[in-house]
């Protein structure tokens, strides 16, 4: 497989998408927020002092998908159809999770994986800085890909093994 973003001489450059194929594109990523029992109690419950974490963490993950290409340098400028977060709230060997799911669709010449991924990782952030007032601990882990669909490259599953 050769690395598209360099140029003959190695040089870092944005890929020439002209030639390619208007698809349907979908990729989804996921990623998780760790966290004391306690702070995952006050997200649920509304007792953060800054807000509605959830809410805030969703708009700021479709508000980065948007940005995507002003903070990934090669990124192309596309325009997203579709932006989804979600959220799911759980506890699990005395720690508290956040798992975030972002799904982005675009009808274009190049895909919405890093769309996705930057979804995934501002909503993520936004937890932290909302309740790092009282976990400062917590961690953002495990940020993929998913899943994608459309384009030349075909299909990509992450299989149940990670």
């Amino acid at each position: 497989m050769e690395l598209t973003h360099f140029d003959e001489a190695g040089r870092a450059h944005m890929v020439d998408v002209s030639q390619k194929a208007e698809t349907v594109r979908e990729a989804v990523a996921t990623g998780l927020v760790r966290m004391l029992p306690e702070t995952l109690r006050r997200i649920r419950e509304g007792g953060m002092a800054k807000g509605d974490v959830l809410a805030v963490a969703q708009v700021a993950g479709v508000m980065a998908a948007k940005q995507t290409p002003q903070i990934i340098p090669m990124c192309h400028t596309i325009l997203l159809t579709g932006v989804d977060i979600a959220f799911e709230l759980a506890e699990r060997d005395c720690e508290g999770l956040v798992a975030i799911r972002a799904s982005v669709r675009t009808v274009g010449k190049t895909g919405a994986e890093m769309e996705a991924l930057t979804a995934v990782s501002a909503a993520a952030l936004t937890i932290y800085d909302m309740c790092k007032a009282i976990d400062r601990g917590m961690e953002l882990t495990d940020i993929r890909l998913e899943r994608k669909s459309g384009g030349k490259s075909g299909d990509f599953q992450r299989d149940a093994a990670g």
